[in-house]
């Protein structure tokens, strides 16, 4: 399994932060939060990572080089980064049409827990979900229906649903369903001349494919948009990590 991790945006929620840094740089307890995130993967034993960059690509490059020990990491870089996500995505086609991968936005502070349990889950293709949400509009809500994701996005609202949880930003696509997901990223791209998210494409694929929602509620995490973000990730996400995994 390869892992797919998106840090090419330019994030201009986090200027000036941002301005001259990649975002999935930034650091969170004085380490990098991409370098969090491999050391995570090394963890659960993804071995083989593939980074799409673009905003600061060379300081991304720049920290892959300490890479933990056997893993291999490649950057993919995307010359439209500041488009929509779906653009991102679309680089590493290659890589999803040809065997199973674990797509991850490069922005979040999570424990290793998640990718246990994702990459743990028998179901080929899955979401995580964190059912313990406050519905501010600004996240990606995931809806099931008999143990199945049937919805997903910040608006949509199916008809009915059983339980309702907000994405975590990773996804396993199994290797039947990464060519149709190609084939739904093409379709959104040229729907949106490129400037919708990749979740678009996501809400459609769970029509079409099987995707199970795999919960993590209760679990400490944080995606970083903001710099309260980013504050909240310091002083209260990183040392609940740190206690949950005895560091």
């Amino acid at each position: 399994m390869t892992a797919v991790i998106l840090a090419a945006g330019v994030a201009r929620r986090l200027a000036p932060l941002t301005d001259r840094t990649q975002k999935s740089l930034l650091p969170v307890g004085g380490r990098a939060i991409l370098a969090r995130m491999l050391d995570a993967l090394h963890a659960v034993g993804v071995r083989h990572v593939v980074i799409v960059v673009g905003h600061c690509a060379d300081q991304v490059t720049a920290l892959v080089a300490s890479a933990p020990p056997g893993m291999t990491v490649e950057c993919l870089h995307n010359p439209a980064y500041q488009k929509g996500s779906v653009l991102s995505l679309l680089t590493a086609r290659d890589v999803i049409v040809r065997e199973p991968t674990l797509i991850m936005d490069a922005d979040v502070v999570f424990p290793r827990e998640f990718l246990r349990r994702l990459v743990a889950s028998p179901a080929p293709n899955a979401l995580l979900i964190d059912r313990g949400f406050a519905d501010t509009g600004e996240e990606v809500k995931i809806y099931t229906q008999g143990g199945r994701v049937i919805a997903l996005g910040k608006k949509v609202i199916p008809k009915a649903w059983d339980l309702v949880g907000e994405g975590i930003g990773f996804f396993k696509c199994g290797a039947e369903a990464g060519p149709d997901l190609v084939g739904l990223l093409e379709h959104v791209r040229d729907l949106s001349q490129g400037l919708c998210e990749y979740e678009d494409a996501l809400h459609l694929i769970v029509s079409r494919q099987p995707v199970a929602a795999v919960d993590v509620t209760g679990l400490p995490w944080t995606e970083v948009d903001f710099v309260e973000d980013l504050r909240r990730a310091d002083a209260e996400v990183l040392p609940k990590i740190a206690r949950l995994e005895g560091a």
